[in-house]
């Protein structure tokens, strides 16, 4: 087994490793899978070494920001998978589900009370990091975050990178040195001893979700979240996120570079909610990618040209889908890991914040509040279609999500407050949302990761325009308004 590499390994504390208390315990806090998961390998390595079983405890908060039906089903999907994943393994799978604000305070320590040390998931969006943070210093043994989160570790930059066409040459010099150093594809055959039961006062305190929760049919009403937000047409999980990775490679792949943008059928790949829960890993990804394309890393081109196409060395919808894959998406991680500020105004470019305050007091034609905005209750039936299907579906066509962020800098009073309404409609709704990936795409709307355009407009100045009249230009949009359009208030939560 090849050790995880030390880039992917950061301490939270200085406690050292208890070599003889009971178990290594591995808090999944991110990486919500028990496969291609460099959190879970490094756990059971170090309890490899020491020769103690593993812990697994997978805990869900009932007071994180947003939650609700829709996200708190999506992760007990999961959990239902991970249990039967661990099952006859020798790892002991632990489930928390809160059932009520502050029930599950306490149960980290208690576990901890007994652990050799701590390995947990480092994600640098959310509330997770100020969570890590704070655990780490309230417990007394070594406790480290790993991170699992792309192809590129965390850490292999050290700087935030202001535009994609940077990053993407970064990558291109230094990902092949990182692709040989992957997660492990099967990790539970772990030879590990086992640990049959914790103690009795841990779990009588802190009782482990029964199978009934985790079923996709049991009900959420007991629980004190938001029940109006309601659970979205779409299973989570990693068997879900596995199946959806074979469809897509199967009947898209192939179209992708041309139709990505095609609104009915949408031709995109369906895994931002996979990837953001964790139920999916980029290493699997490009190997199950590589495989179809019969890719081998020496197909990379030897030179960081910048360019979206052409260095993989596979075909024009791989490589398309691999700069949203790999660049896109990873270039947000890089900016959460490195700037605290990322969901900020402040954290704009200089040139954005200055067109956009030059241009902070435009008239606006219309105005909307954020009742208006969330019910979908605006003049204009494209942008209503679009918050119709956030609201019902959990997501929005990727070109379209840039139109409703547009348009809502377009109606309100100040860029500050576009922002905000953005945030809290993407981060309420998105079932991949409070991730890096969507603060990037929140963030593009107002300028980040792009350049100054002319010509200079009222209320956008120098920030990309966009309008509903250019985009049902390029785009057929008739089914999808014939679908969202007319969904008004109660009848989307029905």
């Amino acid at each position: 087994m090849n050790k995880v590499p030390a880039v992917r390994i950061r301490d939270c504390n200085d406690a050292p490793v208890s070599a003889g208390a009971s178990y290594v315990l591995y808090w999944m806090i991110a990486n919500r899978r028990t496969r291609w998961n460099f959190a879970l390998d490094r756990a059971i390595e170090i309890a490899r070494e020491i020769g103690k079983p593993l812990v697994v405890l997978e805990a869900l908060r009932c007071d994180y920001p947003w939650a609700c039906d829709r996200f708190h089903r999506f992760v007990l999907d999961g959990m239902r998978n991970n249990k039967k994943a661990l099952v006859d393994t020798g790892v002991f799978y632990y489930p928390y589900v809160e059932p009520e604000v502050g029930a599950g305070r306490g149960l980290l320590e208690a576990l901890s009370s007994d652990a050799c040390a701590i390995v947990t998931d480092e994600f640098p969006c959310f509330f997770l990091p100020r969570m890590v943070k704070t655990a780490a210093r309230r417990v007394a043994v070594r406790m480290e975050a790993v991170d699992s989160n792309g192809l590129l570790p965390l850490r292999a930059a050290d700087r935030v990178f202001e535009r994609a066409y940077d990053f993407r040459r970064f990558l291109q010099r230094e990902l092949l040195s990182h692709l040989d150093q992957t997660p492990r594809r099967a990790p539970l055959r772990t030879g590990l001893p086992e640990i049959r039961k914790l103690q009795r006062r841990i779990l009588q305190r802190w009782p482990p979700a029964d199978d009934r929760l985790l079923q996709p049919e049991s009900s959420l009403d007991h629980l004190p979240i938001d029940h109006d937000v309601s659970v979205v047409p779409l299973s989570g999980g990693s068997r879900a996120g596995e199946k959806a990775l074979r469809e897509f490679l199967r009947n898209r792949l192939p179209h992708y570079a041309e139709t990505r943008r095609t609104i009915e059928p949408s031709m995109t790949s369906g895994l931002s909610p996979y990837l953001h829960f964790g139920h999916i890993s980029t290493h699997q990804i490009l190997e199950s990618l590589g495989a179809i394309e019969e890719w081998i890393p020496s197909r990379l081109a030897a030179r960081a040209s910048g360019k979206r196409e052409g260095w993989w060395g596979m075909s024009s919808g791989a490589e398309s889908f691999l700069d949203q894959l790999v660049t896109w998406r990873e270039l947000g991680y890089n900016f959460c890991t490195w700037r605290d500020d990322y969901d900020s105004y402040s954290s704009l470019p200089a040139w954005a914040q200055t067109t956009l305050e030059t241009h902070g007091h435009d008239e606006r034609l219309h105005l909307y509040t954020m009742a208006q905005f969330e019910h979908a209750a605006t003049h204009d039936g494209l942008w209503n279609a679009a918050q119709n299907q956030l609201r019902v579906e959990g997501r929005i066509h990727n070109y379209l999500r840039m139109l409703w962020g547009k348009k809502i800098l377009h109606w309100t009073t100040h860029p500050e407050q576009a922002l905000e309404i953005m945030i809290e409609l993407d981060n309420k709704y998105a079932i991949d949302g409070r991730n890096p990936n969507s603060y990037s795409g929140i963030f593009w709307t107002l300028g980040r990761y792009d350049r100054p355009w002319g010509p200079e407009r009222e209320i956008f100045g120098k920030v990309r325009y966009m309008s509903s009249a250019n985009t049902r230009r390029k785009l057929d949009v008739k089914s999808y308004l014939a679908r969202w359009s007319n969904l008004r208030g109660p009848q989307l939560l029905s």
